[in-house]
C-alpha cells in the first residue's frame, strides 16, 4: 500500500471509531506520538489512545489530508482536523485546527506517526484559559528544545 492510501486508511479508521484498524496500519511496535496525548507504543497502546483518549474527549471527526508526499521511509502531509467536544467544560462545541503528520514508515506500514499541529485555535475555541494555554506552549517548547537534532541552534 503507497504511503497516502496508507495515511487514508488510518485517519477514516480514527474518524470511524475502529481503532483496531487504525493499529493494523503500524508496525507491531509502532508509535503514535499524538500532539495532545503524548507517545503510545505498540498496537495494543494505540488501541487505547483511540479507544480510551480520543473517544473519552470528543467525537464526529473529520480529518481531510492534502498533498502527502513520501520518498523512501518518510512521509508528509498537511491535514485539516476537526472534532465535536465531549470535554463538560466545552461539550458539543466544534474545533478545528491544522498540522502536517511526519510518518517513518517500516515495511508498508506505520514505524512512528508523529505531528506539528497549531493547536492553539482549537484550544482557544474549547475555553482553555490561557494559562493552560501557556503551559502547553512551555511543554511544546521543553520538548522541541530536547531534541538531538535542535542542539547548536540555541
Amino acid at each position: 500500500m503507497n504511503f497516502a492510501n496508507l495515511l487514508e486508511k488510518m485517519t477514516a479508521a480514527i474518524c470511524q471509531g475502529k481503532p483496531s484498524e487504525v493499529a493494523d496500519c503500524f508496525c507491531e511496535d509502532g508509535v503514535y506520538h499524538d500532539v495532545f496525548y503524548g507517545e503510545f507504543v505498540g498496537r495494543k497502546s494505540i488501541i487505547d489512545l483511540v479507544e480510551n483518549y480520543f473517544y473519552r474527549d470528543a467525537c464526529k471527526f473529520k480529518w481531510d489530508l492534502h498533498a502527502p508526499v513520501s520518498a523512501g521511509s518518510r512521509g508528509y502531509c498537511r491535514y485539516i482536523f476537526s472534532f465535536e467536544s465531549k470535554l463538560e467544560s466545552a461539550l458539543g462545541k466544534r474545533v478545528m485546527f491544522e498540522g502536517v503528520a511526519n510518518v517513518e514508515l517500516k515495511r508498508g506500514l506505520i514505524g512512528r506517526y508523529s505531528e506539528i499541529a497549531d493547536t492553539f485555535p482549537a484550544l482557544q475555541r474549547l475555553g482553555f484559559a490561557s494559562d493552560r494555554i501557556g503551559k502547553l506552549a512551555s511543554r511544546a517548547a521543553s520538548d522541541l528544545e530536547n531534541r538531538d537534532e535542535v542542539s547548536g541552534h540555541l
